[in-house]
């Protein structure tokens, strides 16, 4: 990652989670990196795209099947591209989710919320991050998921 312009700063432990969407593909292993960079959002989010291509990704459908999947779920505090788009984005409907992609950067990721396979990962690297927001904590917005989505997030 030094070479893309990234510096590790810690890895969470890795996790069993169920596929989403559902049905798409065999379950994941997921985990969350918080590392130290000098690359603006946008550069960020290409460099990771640059590390999945290299592992064989290729984007040809919306949550289809990939080999490996780097998502930018938060830098700090910043909000793209404002306020009102990632509020809208977090408030679109599940049907919608499936058929829409954002043509930018939203941030944080819209949906983190909702998703214990991204928020068991970052409690183990960053649990008093604050969404923005929202202003719950990634400990807060965990404890707000229901226990069956938690518990689907299995250590490894």
């Amino acid at each position: 990652m030094a070479r893309a312009g990234m510096a590790i700063r810690a890895v969470s432990r890795f996790f069993a989670t169920p596929c989403f969407p559902a049905g798409a593909g065999p379950d994941y292993v997921n985990a969350a990196v918080r590392i130290r960079t000098a690359l603006g959002p946008e550069a960020l989010l290409a460099a990771l795209h640059q590390i999945e291509a290299g592992f064989g990704r290729q984007r040809t459908r919306r949550w289809g099947g990939r080999t490996l999947d780097l998502d930018l779920i938060c830098v700090g505090d910043t909000v793209l591209p404002d306020p009102e788009t990632q509020h809208a984005w977090r408030m679109l409907p599940p049907d919608r989710q499936a058929l829409a992609a954002p043509d930018r950067l939203i941030l944080p990721h819209p949906r983190l919320q909702d998703r214990a396979f991204v928020l068991v990962p970052m409690a183990d690297i960053a649990p008093d991050w604050r969404h923005p927001l929202l202003s719950q904590t990634v400990r807060e917005m965990l404890a707000a998921l229901g226990p069956g989505q938690v518990a689907s997030v299995r250590p490894l």
